[in-house]
């Protein structure tokens, strides 16, 4: 979660003047943190770039810096504008020579001509003696054209390919800046924005490696890469996905394997929607995560190997990897193989508890059914997942922020909990402290962080949503035991269990319940079933609301008191503008 500054603040304070090579001092700063922290990580390659990086002028380490911070890895040599570089010319045939970059090729064919504006590729068409091209195309028709009715070498020389420079081996680049931020960042932009006093950082003074070996970093990365690849859309992107899901590195880490999954998953939907079955259930088997699983099931029913999905039903129901997992495949169970009618979606939906709300509450039903809730005596809290985030970080804060390192001033989520590793981490003082909240002692615990760690930033929750009295009214109210339950699952998963919680709390006599609020039309999604049944099993009561939209006659009406009549004359008003 990153922490920014809010936009109003920022108008009211002048922006400091960033110095001339801020970008190089950026990059450096990046270096030289990877060098120290994921020594045990860096091959030979990674080093080989550094040290000729350190080698190269001062204009030539500006330019190469200045082109990993734009989009792409072509660019037109007689647009650079940087008036810090002395010889911009001098600095590309550096970069050259030193082979951080070099002239466009073959592979480069389809992005130079994606950035070509239209009339060069007019023009270049009519000078390779293209006659058949009209200036009225679109520019994506002129890219398909030159794609496939011009040679490269006829592009180049008539659309000034001489003209452009292409980075070279930024392989390794993009690893360090990965390892530096644990995302596949395509330039320095937060450096910038944290100069500026735009973008909050951590004041650690020590940092952690989020990763511990290179098979393990290696791995994240590729898979990272290929998530990002899949944001092109096109069949070309997804077909080298499948391939490069297929055919990676193994996944040592949980942390890796659930970014193969979700890999596997996306690229997987894809080639299931285009009916090319045999290989989207490849790709389900590599990821066998929640969701590629489920697709596995739903495409084997559906394409008739029925046997096969009750086999992997059945292996689900015993050995679930998760609840949701476990969820889904009972429910699949009952109604393709054991003659159940309706999901269990739907059940809930249909017992779910009916409350009439006025019509003016239909862009915001949950406000309307607090209301409702609030005019029978109930004490109604808006909690969704605020509620639970906040109790596991103030529960937990020792744990997670002062016991655990963060990998980089830009983060704010311990690594911990994305790779699941802090329940293993952290197991004595976890356990300890779900005894407390199950004995009924925790307030007094989470009231003392409240005091003493109150408005400092972390990755959790925010200060701004703290719901003291709902806190209370949630340990108070609830059974203690469950609450210590939801709390363990949280230790377990953090990102699995962060959201589908119900949307308000319920506090009556002294007892709390949940509600999730849907209005017609309204779907429960998955995880949201998941939670309520969590909850329900942990004994704690959550229940749907169902909104029933009604008319209230007795509600004033905006033409009634903003469109008055003039004396001696009638106002009519139409059914229409009644409702």
């Amino acid at each position: 979660m990153e922490q920014t500054i809010p936009a109003a603040k920022v108008r009211l304070a002048k922006l400091p003047q960033l110095p001339v090579y801020y970008y190089l001092d950026h990059f450096a700063e990046m270096l030289g943190f990877v060098q120290r922290t994921y020594a045990p990580v860096l091959g030979p390659e990674h080093h080989a770039l550094i040290a000729r990086f350190e080698g190269l002028s001062r204009d030539a380490r500006c330019l190469l810096v200045r082109m990993i911070n734009r989009r792409g890895a072509i660019f037109n040599r007689s647009l650079f504008n940087y008036p810090e570089i002395d010889c911009v010319e001098r600095a590309a045939s550096d970069l050259t020579a030193a082979g951080h970059a070099r002239e466009l090729g073959e592979a480069d064919y389809a992005a130079f001509v994606s950035c070509l504006p239209k009339d060069i590729l007019v023009t270049g068409a009519q000078a390779a003696g293209r006659g058949d091209v009209r200036k009225s195309w679109s520019k994506p028709k002129f890219i398909d054209y030159y794609l496939q009715s011009i040679p490269f070498p006829v592009a180049a020389q008539h659309c000034g390919a001489r003209n452009f420079i292409a980075l070279d081996g930024t392989w390794p680049v993009e690893f360090l800046l990965y390892l530096y931020f644990g995302k596949t960042e395509v330039d320095l932009k937060n450096f910038a924005l944290r100069d500026l006093g735009i973008l909050r950082t951590n004041r650690e003074t020590s940092f952690s490696a989020r990763f511990t070996d290179a098979e393990e970093a290696l791995a994240s990365f590729h898979y990272s890469r290929v998530l990002d690849s899949l944001d092109d859309g096109t069949e070309t992107a997804h077909r080298r996905a499948a391939i490069d899901v297929l055919a990676g590195p193994a996944c040592t880490t949980q942390f890796a394997a659930d970014l193969r999954s979700r890999a596997a998953h996306r690229t997987g939907l894809f080639f299931e929607k285009a009916g090319e079955n045999d290989l989207a259930r490849q790709l389900y088997r590599a990821g066998p995560s929640t969701d590629c699983n489920e697709r596995l099931v739903r495409l084997l029913y559906n394409t008739g190997d029925k046997a096969e999905a009750e086999t992997l039903l059945q292996r689900m129901i015993d050995d679930p990897g998760s609840d949701g997992e476990h969820l889904f495949a009972t429910d699949f169970y009952a109604r393709k193989f054991g003659g159940q009618r309706t999901g269990l979606c739907t059940e809930l939906l249909r017992s779910g508890r009916t409350i009439t709300v006025d019509d003016t509450h239909r862009g915001n039903p949950e406000a309307g059914v607090a209301g409702v809730l609030r005019r029978e005596g109930t004490k109604v809290f808006f909690t969704e997942n605020v509620l639970w985030h906040t109790l596991f970080g103030l529960l937990f804060w020792d744990e997670l922020f002062e016991s655990t390192r963060m990998p980089s001033g830009f983060d704010w989520l311990p690594h911990c909990l994305k790779d699941r590793s802090f329940r293993r981490l952290f197991a004595v003082p976890i356990e300890e402290k779900l005894a407390t909240i199950a004995s009924g002692a925790s307030l007094p615990l989470i009231l003392r962080t409240v005091t003493a760690k109150w408005g400092r930033p972390n990755g959790v929750f925010s200060w701004d949503h703290v719901q003291v009295e709902a806190l209370r009214a949630l340990l108070e109210g609830s059974d203690s035991a469950g609450i210590a339950g939801i709390i363990g699952s949280m230790c377990d998963d953090f990102r699995g269990m962060r959201d589908g919680f119900p949307d308000l709390m319920l506090v009556q006599d002294g007892k709390s319940s949940f509600m999730e609020v849907k209005a017609e039309g309204d779907v429960i999604r998955r995880n949201q079933l998941t939670r309520l049944r969590q909850l329900g099993a942990a004994g704690i009561i959550a229940e749907i609301g169902r909104v029933d939209y009604r008319f209230d006659p007795s509600r004033t009406t905006w033409w009634s008191t903003s469109r008055r009549p003039a004396p001696g004359r009638m106002a009519i008003a139409s059914p229409r503008s009644a409702r």
